[in-house]
Order: C-alpha cells, then structure tokens, then sequence
C-alpha cells in the first residue's frame, strides 16, 4: 500500500502485485460522510488490488489526511467534486468511480459534467436529497438522527451508535472502537448541500454504466431510497440481504466485492 499525496490530498493505493493479471482501468473510491479513505484499505482496497485493478480511495478535503481538516465546515459538494477531478487527471488512465453514501452522491454531481468508464454507488444518497432519509430517521430513529448531529458537531458517540449506523452483522468489539476513533465530524454546509441547495441533475448523467447497490437493513438509507436512485437513472436497484449500511465493512462485504468485480467482468472492465 502507498499514501501519495495529490495537491493536498490523501490518496491510498493498492497495486497489483503481478503486471499479468493487471487491468488498465484503474478505479478510485469515494468515501461517505464521517469517514475517509480509511474505510476502504479495511478490505476493498487489497482485495481489488488482488484481482488486477490498481485501486486508489481518496480523503475528501476536511478528511482523513488531507487538506482543510481545520476549516471542514467550509467545504460543500462542489468543493468534493473538485477533489474528485484533481485525483482523475493525475491518474494515467480515467477511473471507474465507487462511492459510498456521500460519496455516491458526489459521483452523481461529478457525472453532470464528465464521464467515466463506469460508476458504482453503494448505499448512496439519492439524487432527491436526503430529506426522506431525515423524516425517516426522525421517525424511526431519533436517537440514531441525534447522535449523527452530534457527531457531524464535533460530539462523540457511543460504540453502539456506529454499530446502529454501520452494522447489520456482527462485527469484533475492538472493530467498532478502532472505527469509532477513526470516525469524525462531517461538513454541515456538505450535509445541507445533499439535503436541499445542490442536488444531482440526472439529466444530464449519460453515457456512464451505473451499478447501484444497497443494504436491506440500512438505517440510513434504506433500501427504499436506493430503489429510487436506481429508478432515477433507469436501472436496477441490487439490495444485499442481512446487510447494513458499512456495506465495504461488514462481516459478508467479500459478497459485494464479487458483486462488483463481476459487473465490471460483463463490461469488459
């Protein structure tokens, strides 16, 4: 694994260990909201390396290592969008694009103006904003809504909250603690942004193959809410069963990796 930094950004690397099993597209994942690039060495990063894609997962300005940790809250999608074009022009070849969550909805953003080979969103936000999820939540959830707000405040949360927010599964006691001290607060400008002042024109996302994925027992968005974002872009919604939101981290995340690997078999990925 190599941590090239692209003009301030955190980028890790996984590359294929042998160059005949190596595929020239690379692919770049995007993380969601409270995380970084972190979340993706934990098991996609060495696992897509090992099948011959050089696999990068960028921090988002305010993220992880990157640039802006002390102003996060001066950052919108746009600003996201940016850092995702920064990370494709210095790559040799134009990446197929995974986001999760937020970072599902940064593609959709990116996808108005460019292309890419292909696009994968995982538990995405969908391109109606996050308003239903909220209402949702609010409903069904209100301790979970409370403590993601404190948490995108600065606050600290409980294990138990993270296993809430991210697990379906069954997950090692010491997994959740190393995650929640790698969690973090998120950008209100971002959150308001995926909410209601920047939602995706789906109109204007063409000619990029979409693969759109989520978990049955999301709490955060659930399934519902990926159907829709599938609907929107005229394709079909795929929902792991037993699985929760932390689809890359879940104790089964192997059974999605093959998803997608296979996805990309069928386009000649």
């Amino acid at each position: 694994m190599t941590s090239p930094r692209i003009a301030g950004l955190e980028v890790l690397t996984h590359v294929p260990a042998t160059r005949s099993r190596k595929h020239k597209t690379p692919l770049l994942f995007i993380h969601g909201a409270y995380t970084a690039a972190w979340c993706w060495e934990e098991h996609f990063l060495p696992y897509f390396a090992g099948q011959g894609y050089t696999s990068h997962a960028l921090s988002l300005s305010g993220h992880g290592g990157s640039r802006g940790r002390k102003r996060l809250d001066s950052f919108g999608i746009n600003d996201y969008i940016k850092d995702v074009a920064e990370v494709v022009a210095a790559l040799p070849a134009p990446p197929v694009l995974i986001g999760h969550s937020m970072g599902g909805f940064v593609v959709q953003k990116y996808l108005e103006e460019q292309q890419a080979p292909a696009a994968v969103m995982m538990c995405s936000a969908p391109p109606q904003g996050l308003m239903s999820a909220a209402f949702g939540m609010i409903f069904q959830k209100p301790g979970l809504m409370s403590d993601l707000n404190s948490v995108m405040s600065g606050g600290r949360v409980s294990v138990e909250t993270i296993r809430e927010a991210l697990f379906a599964q069954p997950i090692a006691a010491e997994d959740l603690l190393r995650f929640l001290r790698l969690s973090q607060s998120e950008s209100h400008r971002a959150i308001w942004d995926m909410t209601l002042f920047n939602l995706p024109h789906p109109s204007r996302v063409k000619n990029t193959p979409l693969l759109v994925l989520g978990g049955e027992l999301d709490q955060l968005i659930p399934p519902s809410l990926v159907e829709m974002t599938a609907r929107t872009y005229s394709v079909a919604a795929e929902i792991f069963p037993g699985m929760g939101h932390g689809l890359m981290l879940e104790r089964d995340w192997q059974i999605v990796a093959k998803r997608i690997q296979s996805w990309f078999t069928e386009r000649g990925i």
